[in-house]
């Protein structure tokens, strides 16, 4: 077994088919097909399910790719680790909820790529959970997360920031008191696979306040399209780093007992490439330090 073959095995996987695989790694289509079962005799299982018009990975290729992948990265950064850059060069995989991709992590990574113009950050956005799996499975070096109740074992947090969630509404909606904008207007609703719904699903709950659902969504743009529409209002998190390019939304303070997210780093805590995660925390939090949100004033409310 070769490194070669792992690595034209986490190409099928990326790429999904052996066809697209051959262009990533520059090989034919019928070189990838042979690699894969010489690849299967030497492990002694069968890494693909061929009944289907395109082969697919079996459970145990599943397993065998995420073993793979990490086999890749540590070969593929054994000289720059021995060279004492502790890996700040070439590729890492970043996961990150959706809500951060608009202002932190653009905002972090532009730090991180004049600090460190050798490194390459893959950004793939994910719900918290989806991210979590991911990490574990080792399709991600560092993920970008709400912090949930319990993280999976073998896993750390570095916590970024705080963002307390407030409620928004367009400037047609002139009523102050967050209670009765909720109960008296169509409510849009952060989805509750997220961590963040679940938070604010708890929160409801425990103040009784009751609300009429008019659609769920988890992308933090187009709920602020529906609510500068006039559409609903909804709770979302306060970014802890500006927004460029707000749309102008009335932003009202939830009261006493407000609750918060947490968001930060998650990953493996025997990950190899612990130097390149620290990095990427620090970016984040001066991105956070460097481009706070302005206070909360009575003449102007953005989200």
């Amino acid at each position: 077994m070769s490194i070669r073959l792992l690595k034209t095995l986490v190409a099928v996987a990326d790429h999904k088919t052996f066809s697209a695989a051959a262009d990533a790694v520059f090989v034919t289509h019928a070189a990838v097909s042979q690699q894969m079962r010489t690849l299967e005799t030497d492990l002694g299982i069968a890494l693909f399910d061929r009944s289907h018009r395109t082969p697919e990975l079996t459970p145990l290729g599943r397993a065998v790719v995420a073993r793979a992948r990490k086999l890749v990265f540590d070969y593929d950064n054994l000289v720059p680790s021995v060279l004492g850059d502790d890996g700040l060069s070439g590729e890492v995989m970043l996961g990150a909820v959706p809500t951060t991709l608009i202002a932190l992590a653009p905002l972090s990574m532009s730090i991180l790529r004049a600090q460190f113009p050798d490194l390459r950050v893959r950004i793939t956005p994910a719900l918290t959970a989806a991210l979590l799996s991911g990490l574990d499975r080792g399709n991600y070096d560092v993920a970008l997360v709400t912090k949930p109740v319990l993280l999976p074992p073998g896993m750390t947090f570095l916590e970024i920031a705080q963002e307390p969630l407030h409620l928004i509404t367009s400037h047609d909606v002139t009523e102050s008191d967050p209670v009765k904008i909720l109960e008296r207007n169509p409510f849009i609703r952060f989805n509750r696979d997220a961590v963040v719904g679940t938070i604010i699903e708890t929160w409801l709950q425990e103040n009784g306040i009751r609300v009429s659902e008019a659609m769920e969504l988890e992308n933090l743009e187009a709920i602020s399209s529906m609510v500068h529409a006039n559409l609903g209002v909804s709770i979302v998190p306060r970014p802890c780093a500006r927004t460029p390019y707000a749309l102008p939304l009335r932003r009202v303070g939830l009261g006493p007992g407000a609750p918060s997210r947490v968001l930060g780093l998650a990953y493996n805590k025997e990950h190899p490439k612990l130097r390149v995660i620290e990095e990427i925390h620090a970016a984040l939090l001066r991105a956070v330090a460097e481009n706070a949100p302005q206070p909360d004033t009575a003449s102007e409310m953005t989200a």
